[in-house]
């Protein structure tokens, strides 16, 4: 006899993102000489962002991993907390329960349904653009808004994966008003089935408004790699 990888049976398509969830658990935290199906309940936090950050890379087949405070923006969104500190959140423990059977609040979709979202998105539509470091990406929607309306030039903006949907990616941008007060405003998210009519970077060359990637860089100088060489007349 010997233990197989997991395997999980589905009898439809809709069932895929939570047999993956199954398997990636199973995977990651089970022991190697357990009694067979006897899986953690809890695991702590620290295994967790080191098994998302893998199956980040080895899905979108890149060598750029998640950041430190792109994990201080998933256990904020998993643990449902805006108070606490990275510090913090290193000692908790996070359940499967938290992982992908719980609703979000305010939404309609698990954690790990989300980032499986942001997973096929970036894999099929952004891998160059993320391997660039071009996009912020796991970052909250409050801490963009500090981050652009705090004395940054009109136009300067930032990509970060949408909150309210699954598999989208939006742009977040400056406008200042004519007393000089700035806004933040935020592009309706674009969605796989978008990208592939049109790329990310035609689309943000398209955008007058974008003018500087946040902090300070040209757009077409960050972009430039990135935009279709379209023929004239045919765009």
């Amino acid at each position: 006899q010997v233990l197989s990888l997991p395997i999980v049976v589905i009898v439809h398509g809709n069932q895929d993102n939570n047999a993956k969830a199954t398997v990636l658990w199973d995977n990651a935290f089970s022991e190697i000489d357990r009694v067979p199906f006897i899986v953690a309940e809890r695991v702590p936090w620290e295994k967790m962002c080191d098994t998302l950050n893998l199956k980040f890379m080895a899905e979108v087949q890149t060598t750029k991993g998640l950041l430190k405070e792109h994990y201080f923006f998933l256990a904020q969104k998993i643990f449902n907390d805006h108070s606490a500190t990275p510090e913090d959140f290193q000692s908790r423990s996070v359940s499967w329960a938290q992982f992908n059977k719980e609703i979000l609040p305010g939404r309609g979709f698990t954690f790990w349904q989300w980032f499986d979202g942001v997973l096929d998105l970036t894999k099929r539509c952004l891998k160059s653009y993320w391997s660039d470091r071009l996009i912020m990406g796991f970052i909250s929607k409050q801490y963009v808004c500090k981050l652009l309306s705090t004395e940054q030039p009109d136009g300067t903006f930032l990509l970060r994966f949408s909150d309210s949907e699954i598999g989208g990616i939006t742009i977040a941008y400056v406008i200042r008003g004519k007393d000089g007060s700035s806004q933040v405003e935020n592009i309706q998210p674009f969605s796989a089935k978008d990208l592939s009519i049109r790329s990310l970077g035609d689309r943000i060359r398209d955008l007058g408004q974008l003018r500087n990637l946040f902090p300070n860089i040209p757009k077409d100088q960050a972009f430039g790699s990135h935009y279709n060489k379209e023929q004239t007349g045919k765009d």
